[in-house]
């Protein structure tokens, strides 16, 4: 049964049909009908927890390209069942919510096609056990997050977001393929379990660390990790539920959850642990120290994201210590920081939902989301307050919320890993504390900026473009659900734990039997509770002393930026482009022959002389008669004759010789299918070169400067010389086996006794289609041409 191949189509045959539904269901809200795509889907995954909790996986394989080991194999464990949970279940309540969100000036179905189009990739993402398939799918998220992004394309900001996102992301997946195919030449295939089965082999494989590194770029680039976090502030330009459903749920995570699908391959090593940690505790840092400065709601929200998305790949990097240690005590007790990572992953998503929904409301409700403009909103959004408070203090990591536990656990995994003996930690260890405890107090204060500053203080409600009131009820219910699930996670987090984030442990750290411990709000006084008590004081002195120390912000120049950075690179990059299309985009058709036969003599004669393949060996050839004589050198005087024709019937006529000798040639070789068809093809192309003739413009045949002749002459003999010498060494020498006798056996392979017709009509069959589909949308062209030249002539309207 393929109901987890089913569950990813699921959402893509729901695309198709969209537009089809969308006129004929009247005044019914199509976002009713597509809620009903991934509540299904949750429900269809929740119903394999109990398998899955005991330790079970399930794997389904539909055959695709069997012979180049490409097959859609889908594989749900625990890791990839906590992704998919999230998936449908926060892509439920971001359709329910933007039911009540969206103007009714929006394109309902355009929104709806590309965030089920999202959510089908997403999950294709996490369940792909085929590393093609896998990347097939990696890209469609980043093309349709772009298509959600610049949803409001009417908008600059919208636009340039997009465009920023899918350069970023796409530029890393490229990457991340090349890393794919690295693995692959290692190990021989694509499946990701094969690949963990045997990777204990090519550790010292020259492809292994160039592999490892493309792969985190990939990881790097979506989950928006320091230097390539600036695409996620802009993509904040997309409607608020897309920032809620991409940026704190699903498309961010597709990085961490590469990262954690890899560990068993790569980890265990001092690169890896480095790389990881190294990054994700500086896109920590850097993220809560740029959310403090922002002045937009959305904005803090987004670089509140990235240093969310730092911490728990730092925590992924800081885990993978596990896999040096293996199954043991000190194994379990560095992996405990990848248990921490799968929990606040889940965390990250509830109060991170819930906060891009209260800030929607916000701008929804009062027209601005500038902190400057807002202030005692409090008393006209009571219920909107509720949800921003328990949304920010889970995610400063206060106590009776989920992001408590979390937060402990990750200061509990720093502490450790200041003590590890490996990858020379020792030296440098005490950082990763410090930094991690620096980071959470920057945290802290954005935190009690997005509160208090929103919706205490006096209310300035002549600036604000809307009266504000609590919106209906419908906007209410998918953040409120977010809420229960913070408050109830503090108090029941163990009933996550067993169901879900051991067995996703496992499928991160395989073997690490005690890495899963139980999770509980109280420890003592340890370490890890003095340094949230001294979060909350520091952080509560630099909240209230906000405006005398928010001037080391103005310290860093304005252009020393990586936006400004990426910038300058996409201004010098399109100034190049246009350097090079003004100097070889010259309009002369005789220049651009130039240009093509120069790179063909530089690429192919250049292949020939560097690899050593030249070969000449002409001992073994025929004869040739004097038939074949006579008929080339009709041939050389018939080319050359051309260039000096003064007319363009003389140089039909000319060309014309050398096609029907070349038919000749076919007749002496004892090939009489091919000169007949040389002949047809030769007799319709003169004749139809006739018949145009009177229609043709006058020929004014330019006299061209005397250097232009000689580097015309020089091309033309450098790529006649190349061309002959590419056939002399193919006659001369067999580099690879010859296909001959793959397709004498084409009775047993096509059912074909004639073996012409089994190639023309069987081996090139996809070819053959290829052509017919030119064909037929040449016709298409043509016709739409025929029918527009008829409609203005007539008189008739266009669109007729």
């Amino acid at each position: 049964m393929y109901l987890l191949i089913i569950a990813i189509l699921i959402p893509f045959i729901a695309t198709a049909l969209i537009p089809l539904i969308h006129n004929r269901i009247g005044s019914l809200h199509i976002g009713w009908l597509v809620l009903l795509v991934p509540t299904a889907l949750f429900i269809i995954f929740a119903l394999q927890i109990p398998a899955i909790s005991v330790g079970e996986v399930l794997n389904q394989t539909a055959n695709w390209i069997p012979s180049l080991g490409i097959n859609f194999t889908v594989y749900l464990d625990g890791l990839s069942l906590i992704l998919a949970l999230l998936i449908t279940g926060m892509g439920s309540l971001v359709v329910l919510y933007s039911i009540y969100y969206l103007s009714p000036s929006d394109s309902f179905p355009h929104f709806y096609a590309y965030l089920l189009l999202f959510m089908g990739a997403m999950l294709g993402v996490v369940l792909s056990d085929n590393l093609l398939v896998l990347y097939v799918f990696w890209e469609l998220t980043s093309i349709s997050s772009f298509l959600l992004i610049a949803f409001w394309y009417h908008r600059k900001n919208s636009r340039y977001g997009a465009q920023k996102s899918l350069l970023i992301t796409v530029f890393g997946g490229l990457g991340m393929l090349a890393g794919f195919m690295m693995l692959h030449s290692m190990t021989g295939t694509f499946s990701i379990r094969e690949i963990i089965a045997v990777i204990g082999q090519y550790t010292d494989h020259a492809l292994f660390y160039p592999a490892m590194f493309l792969v985190l770029l990939g990881a790097f680039t979506k989950s928006a990790q320091f230097p390539f976090h600036i695409w996620l502030p802009d993509a904040m330009e997309a409607p608020t539920p897309v920032s809620a459903y991409l940026h704190s749920a699903t498309m961010v995570k597709a990085g961490l959850y590469l990262v954690a699908r890899f560990t068993p391959i790569f980890a265990g090593n001092a690169s890896w642990f480095w790389t990881i940690t190294i990054v994700g505790l500086i896109t920590l840092f850097w993220g809560a120290f740029c959310a403090v400065r922002q002045t937009d709601l959305k904005a803090l929200l987004a670089y509140s994201t990235i240093s969310q998305l730092g911490l728990i790949m730092s925590l992924l990097g800081l885990g993978s210590a596990a896999m040096y240690f293996g199954d043991g005590e000190q194994g379990a007790l560095y992996g405990l920081a990848i248990f921490a990572a799968l929990f606040h992953l889940v965390n990250h998503s509830t109060f991170k939902g819930a906060l891009f929904m209260a800030v929607g409301i916000i701008d929804h409700q009062v027209g601005t989301r500038d902190i400057r403009r807002l202030g005692g909103l409090m008393a006209f959004l009571p219920i909107t307050f509720t949800f921003a408070v328990i949304g920010s203090f889970s995610m400063a990591g206060l106590p009776f919320f989920n992001g408590f536990l979390s937060k402990e656990m990750f200061f509990t995994a720093t502490v450790n890993a200041a003590g590890l003996p490996a990858f020379g930690v020792s030296a440098w260890g005490v950082l990763i504390p410090v930094i991690a405890w620096i980071a959470s107090v920057f945290t802290f204060v954005y935190c009690m900026i997005l509160v208090f500053r929103t919706f205490f203080g006096s209310s300035q409600l002549k600036k604000l473009d809307k009266q504000p009131v609590e919106p209906s009820i419908g906007m209410l219910i998918s953040p409120a659900i977010l809420c229960i699930l913070i408050i109830g996670l503090f108090f029941a987090p163990n009933l996550l734990g067993d169901y879900l984030l051991r067995p996703a442990l496992n499928g991160v750290i395989p073997g690490i039997s005690g890495a899963a411990p139980q999770i509980s709000a109280w420890h003592g006084f340890n370490t890890e509770l003095f340094m949230t008590l001294g979060i909350v004081i520091v952080g509560t002195l630099l909240f209230l002393t906000f405006r005398s120390w928010f001037k080391i912000y103005r310290l860093q120049p304005a252009d020393w930026t990586f936006t400004v950075l990426y910038n300058s690179f996409l201004k010098d990059l399109k100034r190049v482009a246009n350097w090079i299309t003004t100097h070889y985009m010259t309009g002369h058709l005789p220049a651009y022959f130039a240009y093509i036969f120069i790179f063909f003599i530089a690429t192919a004669g250049g292949a020939l002389l560097i690899t050593g393949a030249l070969s000449v060996d002409l001992m073994a050839d025929s004869p040739i008669s004097i038939y074949e004589g006579m008929l080339v050198a009709v041939m050389a005087v018939a080319a050359v004759s051309i260039l000096f024709a003064k007319s363009r019937l003389t140089a039909i006529l000319l060309n014309g010789v050398l096609g029907f000798s070349i038919a000749i040639f076919f007749v002496l070789f004892r090939a009489p299918d091919l000169a007949l068809t040389q002949l047809v093809i030769e007799t319709v192309t003169t004749t139809l070169f006739l018949l145009c003739f009177n229609f043709l413009p006058e020929w004014k045949k330019e006299d061209s400067p005397k250097r232009t002749k000689i580097r015309n002459a020089l091309i033309a003999i450098g790529g006649g010389v190349t061309v002959t010498l590419i056939g002399l060494t193919v006659n001369s020498g067999e580099l690879f086996e010859s296909i001959s006798g793959y397709f004498e056996d084409s009775y047993e392979l096509a059912g074909g006794e004639n073996i012409v017709n089994a190639i023309l009509g069987d081996f090139r069959a996809f070819d053959t289609m290829l052509e017919s589909l030119v064909l037929f949308i040449a016709g298409l062209g043509v016709y739409t041409l025929i029918r527009l030249k008829v409609g203005k002539g007539s008189g008739k309207d266009e669109h007729q």
